[in-house]
């Protein structure tokens, strides 16, 4: 299962409206039974032009689609998490102890 989580929003203080969010922190998580990883990362978002929606008022779904409409690529993380998943499920690459050790 994943899933998308904005963890904080950072606001200009020198905008027209001091609570403009300029920057929004995210993660992707994903759980596959036991196994699990995310990917932290954050996303500048364009001073907003036209309706205005006062920060009490934002919904963590507005500010996802922010951030997927301003260069996170939502198929290629979810993807990139599912990936680490499938790895620790099945590793690509194992150590094996050393033959000669008892």
């Amino acid at each position: 299962m994943i899933t998308w989580t904005i963890t904080a929003m950072n606001c200009s203080t020198t905008e027209q409206n001091p609570d403009t969010v300029i920057v929004c922190h995210w993660t992707c998580s994903g759980t596959d039974g036991t196994y699990s990883s995310s990917i932290y990362s954050t996303c500048s978002v364009p001073t907003p032009t036209g309706t205005f929606t006062p920060y009490a008022d934002l919904t963590q779904e507005q500010v996802l689609g922010w951030i997927w409409d301003n260069g996170v690529d939502k198929d290629a993380t979810e993807a990139a998490v599912q990936q680490q998943i499938d790895y620790q499920i099945n590793p690509p690459v194992v150590t094996p102890p050393l033959p000669w050790a008892a």
